[in-house]
């Protein structure tokens, strides 16, 4: 939804469009909220509670001190050496902790890493479907989002000729995102390294979400494309966090890592915004950071199997079809077979306009590919119970049957 334009709201902000994925979830619990037996594919964090001893740092925090008080933009000083360090890993090279800015959320470091950036007509390449906020940020930062459409066919991967195809003498950096939200596409290590050559090649900054990095299933790996390519050191903003391979989702905790000049300058932008992230929840994913994954794992091995479930239930469902997601928490069928067709009182023309039919019919909500720029397709979390999963499931498969 945008907003309706008046003499006060500035055109930059009246043309940005409602989070999708946050507005499906919020009409969901609405209707939860006023008795109705809702089932909810919309939202994009994990059904799992945080990890107890992340919980129990955080209630040890409370009571010091000098987190009662402001506390550096760019983050506590311990958890940017955290993060530093499990950088410095991820991509095997130094980084250093002034290359390290925590954000509240992976998504402020993101419109951090745009508006300190990108200037007006700078052109970003991502490929579609897309993370709804991504084109939105670009737009804040007075940047250009392009589109690399791509489809199941190709696994929803984009080949450098598609991006090459796409690139004028106005791109400044590509955004590249695997696992991706909401195809679950994963690159293989060599599709990686090839889009990672092909930006260095082109001068090109790469902005690299690995939020995903800890979901990936069956053969599929995450690549670092900073590390399978290091020439881009110098040219990429790495953007993580907690909130997913956690289940951290409320507490608010991502990161920036790039080149000292640019957290510098994102550092003074957030100065000016919102300061520190919220202490407490910085302690908290530090206890993330320096502890294992036992808990991550077991929550990856229990998507993996709803992951498996759903792809089955949605494939068996007369007119679509769903490619398999290797990563993160969703599926993404094509819905396009079932346009036209009459749905309660509706007869639906887009999936827009299908998945509001599905919400009233079935008490289903899912989120319509118009959201992440490719109408025809639907994304569905699997980051919900076993139980809700199936019937939700079988609520689909008796209306479209």
């Amino acid at each position: 939804m945008t907003i309706p334009a008046t003499p006060y709201i500035s055109r930059l902000v009246a043309a940005i469009e409602e989070s999708a994925t946050l507005a499906v979830d919020a009409r969901a619990k609405a209707l939860k909220a006023a008795g109705e037996d809702v089932i909810g594919f919309g939202a994009g964090e994990p059904d799992f509670s945080t990890p107890e001893h992340i919980v129990e740092a955080a209630a040890a925090a409370c009571h010091v001190p000098r987190y009662h008080h402001y506390t550096p933009t760019a983050g506590l000083p311990e958890l940017r050496d955290a993060v530093a360090e499990k950088t410095s890993r991820d991509i095997d090279a130094a980084v250093a902790p002034s290359q390290v800015l925590i954000t509240n959320g992976a998504k402020q470091a993101v419109a951090n890493t745009f508006a300190a950036l990108i200037d007006p007509g700078d052109e970003v390449l991502l490929t579609a479907p897309y993370w709804v906020t991504y084109p939105e940020t670009i737009r804040l930062a007075n940047g250009v989002p392009i589109a690399v459409i791509t489809d199941e066919s190709t696994g929803f991967r984009a080949t450098v000729d598609q991006l090459e195809a796409a690139r004028t003498d106005r791109t400044k950096a590509l955004l590249f995102a695997s696992p991706q939200n909401p195809t679950g596409a994963v690159y293989s290590p060599s599709e990686t390294e090839a889009v990672g050559r092909w930006a260095a090649e082109n001068g090109l900054w790469v902005v690299t979400d690995d939020i995903y990095e800890q979901l990936v299933y069956g053969d599929a790996r995450f690549s670092s494309i900073v590390r399978l390519v290091p020439e881009l050191a110098e040219r990429s903003v790495v953007i993580n966090g907690v909130s997913k391979t956690y289940a951290m989702t409320g507490w608010r905790v991502g990161w920036m890592v790039g080149p000292p000049d640019l957290i510098a300058a994102a550092v003074n932008l957030q100065s000016h915004t919102t300061s520190n992230v919220d202490n407490v929840a910085q302690a908290a994913a530090l206890a993330a950071l320096q502890g294992d994954l036992g808990a991550a794992e077991a929550m990856r091995e229990a998507f993996d199997r709803r992951r498996r479930r759903m792809v089955e239930l949605l494939r068996a469902i007369p007119g679509v079809t769903c490619a398999e997601p290797l990563g993160a928490f969703y599926a993404y069928p094509n819905l396009s077979e079932l346009l036209g067709r009459q749905v309660g009182a509706r007869t639906p023309e887009t999936t827009a306009e299908l998945c509001v039919a599905i919400l009233d019919e079935a008490k289903v909500a899912v989120v319509p590919g118009e959201a992440f720029g490719t109408p025809g397709y639907a994304r569905l979390s699997y980051a919900l119970g076993d139980d809700d999963l199936e019937e939700g499931l079988n609520r689909l498969t008796k209306l479209f049957s």
